[in-house]
């Protein structure tokens, strides 16, 4: 299936452009993280501590009645996760102001008795986080996050080349940057599940990145004696469908999610989507440009020593 027929469009000459934009992602994006490692961005439960509970009630509890029953009993920012299997509740209570730490159990326990007293519910599990924790958590998130990204480089150094590697890394990179400069001037909450997103999409852009490097890898072997630029063009333009057409079904289903998942699944959602529309543009206008730059680089060391 071919939804722009051939094309030749001349995405590396128009890297310049690419990169200032992507530049400017990027600054973005490392002070949203250096903003949620000193706790100042919006975080949830996982990473700022605060209160996680199971409740099991007797008859079965729509989740908008608990939310409204939370916010009209003073707790004002919550995951509410509803369990069908046992009318089940999941609930976690950020660290506030307003609910200090070790008295929200408290406080949900008598929301919930006195918005619904003829639906009887138990306390399965209720457990504290407290702020080390979460500090714990961040730090962990954020190493593990640099990991992440040196296997993705070692990968595509083996599976291509260093150059290649370099280009799909700072691509990947890019994308969660993008996905969490965004959310900080949304004011959109970081959790585990936000993180989850951003690594869900970091192997969606890398998948697609590879699509195009192998390409590329395929035009090089064939067309030995054109110019870089041109074997680069040439291939982006082949797969441009493809990648456009994979994107666009990925978007619908991820709007599907965003329109009617539901408030639990809100974040993730438009996490995912910016992931998709920023891991579109990078496979295509950051990891190619950032290769053919090494590419260039390495071709012109060579010619030097000759």
């Amino acid at each position: 299936m071919e939804l722009l027929g051939k094309t030749n469009i001349d995405f590396i000459g128009k890297r310049k452009i690419s990169f200032i934009i992507s530049s400017i992602i990027a600054i973005m994006g490392i002070i949203a993280i250096i903003q949620m490692a000193r706790g100042a961005a919006t975080l949830g439960i996982d990473f700022a501590g605060g209160t996680a509970m199971q409740l099991k009630f007797d008859k079965p509890l729509d989740i908008a009645d608990a939310r409204k029953a939370l916010h009209k009993n003073g707790v004002p920012k919550f995951d509410l996760q509803e369990v069908r299997d046992g009318n089940k509740l999941l609930i976690k209570i950020d660290r506030n102001v307003s609910v200090e730490l070790g008295q929200s159990a408290d406080v949900v326990r008598n929301a919930f008795a006195k918005e619904f007293p003829d639906n009887s519910f138990a306390v399965e599990s209720s457990t504290e986080i407290g702020p080390s924790i979460g500090d714990q958590l961040r730090r962990d998130t954020l190493v593990a996050a640099t990991i992440s990204m040196l296997g993705i480089l070692l990968y595509i150094a083996w599976r291509f080349d260093f150059k290649f590697g370099v280009g799909a890394t700072l691509a990947t990179v890019h994308d969660c940057l993008a996905m969490f400069a965004v959310f900080l001037i949304l004011d959109k909450e970081i959790n585990l599940l936000f993180i989850t997103a951003v690594l869900t999409v970091a192997g969606y852009s890398l998948t697609d990145t590879v699509v195009v490097f192998d390409r590329i890898r395929e035009n090089m072997r064939k067309n030995a004696k054109d110019e870089m630029a041109v074997v680069f063009n040439r291939s982006i333009n082949e797969v441009l469908s493809r990648t456009i057409i994979t994107a666009l079904t990925t978007l619908i289903a991820t709007l599907s999610l965003f329109i009617f998942g539901g408030e639990a699944i809100h974040d993730f959602s438009l996490a995912f989507i910016i992931g998709i529309v920023v891991g579109t543009y990078s496979s295509i206008f950051v990891a190619s440009p950032i290769a053919i730059l090494l590419e260039e680089r390495s071709t012109r060391a060579r010619l030097r020593k000759a």
